[in-house]
């Protein structure tokens, strides 16, 4: 069961990448452009129907999914670096450091994120590359302290002992004996993190927040939010993109957990 989850998971996670990097080719239709008649039902000329404006739906999710993916794991990448940087300094530390570190890691964990990140969006406006840096930057905690407790755990044992008997240093430590121990449970983190930061993207762009001169399936839901009676493929389509793309960030990590 787990390697069948996991494989669904990245199988999915694979299509879905796939079809972001390919997107231009696969829809020939700009995803801004009027490409019919407002809020048609889906059909063989436009597969997810269109929207009130006239966009075509199949293009605005293809599209979406580069924007969505990339948040994801840029900002993953980034909150899962500084998870590590002070996670790790914490744990090979320790003492005084190690306090500090964590008492300041408790302190951002306790913030209200999500409105943290509205405040911060709406301070210093809705772009893109900023949507993602306070997404990657509002997430690490969890993370860090998660590190810092598989560290502390693999400092303990003897062959981490003997390597420090034999003269190595803490960054040589780090590297060679505790991230390999430790990557199984820093994977399951990232895959939770990539579907935290599609979520947080979504509820962002979803309020009006997001950048608007990108395509993101957050978007199109906050421009289906009115015409949910009259026009349900407007919801239905990005919310299927959204739930299968969480859902598979989430097999993965639960696979590396278990």
């Amino acid at each position: 069961m787990r390697a069948s989850s996991k494989g669904i998971g990245l199988a999915t996670l694979a299509v879905l990448a796939l079809i972001a990097v390919l997107a231009p080719w696969l829809v020939g239709i700009d995803p801004s452009a009027i490409a019919g008649e407002a809020l048609l039902p889906p059909s063989g000329q436009h597969w997810f129907g269109t929207d009130d404006l006239g966009r075509d739906l199949f293009s605005g999710v293809v599209h979406g999914s580069r924007t969505s993916l990339v948040v994801g794991l840029v900002a993953a990448a980034l909150s899962v670096s500084v998870a590590l940087l002070v996670g790790g300094t914490a744990a090979m530390r320790g003492g005084a450091i190690d306090q500090v570190l964590m008492r300041g890691t408790e302190f951002v964990q306790a913030l209200p994120r999500f409105f943290l990140i509205i405040l911060i969006i709406s301070l210093f406006g809705s772009v893109y590359s900023i949507i993602i840096m306070v997404i990657g930057l509002t997430t690490w905690p969890s993370t860090a302290r998660v590190f810092r407790a598989q560290v502390q755990s693999v400092l303990a044992r003897d062959f981490v002992l003997a390597a420090r008997a034999a003269g190595g240093s803490d960054a040589a430590i780090l590297i060679r004996h505790v991230l390999p121990h430790a990557a199984p449970v820093l994977a399951a983190q990232a895959s939770y993190t990539i579907a935290g930061a599609i979520l947080a993207e979504a509820g962002l762009s979803f309020l009006g927040l997001g950048d608007p001169s990108v395509m993101s399936w957050g978007a199109l839901l906050g421009g289906a939010q009115h015409f949910v009676r009259d026009a349900w493929w407007m919801a239905v389509f990005p919310g299927i993109a959204i739930t299968l793309t969480v859902l598979a960030c989430n097999l993965v990590a639960d696979a590396f957990v278990r």
